[in-house]
């Protein structure tokens, strides 16, 4: 059954997608502002659950040591892993240079177009995947 649904649908996308640029100049500017616009809502949502999520290990800190929970089960639980702030930093790196090179390739490689869009998806697929063998040999 998903076999025929999935052979459907490969069959399908001839009859659906349009394979011609209206505007062969580049990526029409409304495309451009949408991507910005979402782009930016997800850094603001991200930046936003991080803050939430420092002030409920705060509140989960301060109520743990209100209620006298013993020494042990305490620092136990308050412990914090250096390496996971390492592994943080490294990954933010990571992603930060993958794009900072497709925003490189994508300007030695004028006009803007969907090749743009190409660029920037691999180089930070690249820049997972050198995060991902950090990672693994670590």
């Amino acid at each position: 059954m998903k076999k025929i649904i999935g052979s459907s649908g490969v069959l399908a996308i001839p009859f659906v997608a349009n394979a011609q640029m209206i505007n062969s100049e580049g990526v029409d500017i409304v495309v451009f502002n949408i991507c910005a616009t979402i782009f930016t809502v997800g850094l603001f949502m991200m930046f936003i659950l991080v803050i939430i999520k420092r002030v409920m290990e705060n509140r989960l800190k301060n109520k743990i040591v209100d209620k006298g929970i013993p020494e042990n089960l305490a620092s136990s639980i308050l412990q914090t892993s250096p390496n996971e702030n390492m592994n943080n930093n490294v990954k933010w790196f990571a992603i930060l240079f993958g794009l900072g090179i497709a925003l490189t390739i994508i300007y030695y490689t004028l006009p803007l177009g969907i090749h743009s869009l190409a660029i920037i998806s691999f180089c930070l697929a690249a820049s997972f995947l050198g995060y991902f063998y950090f990672l693994k040999r670590q």
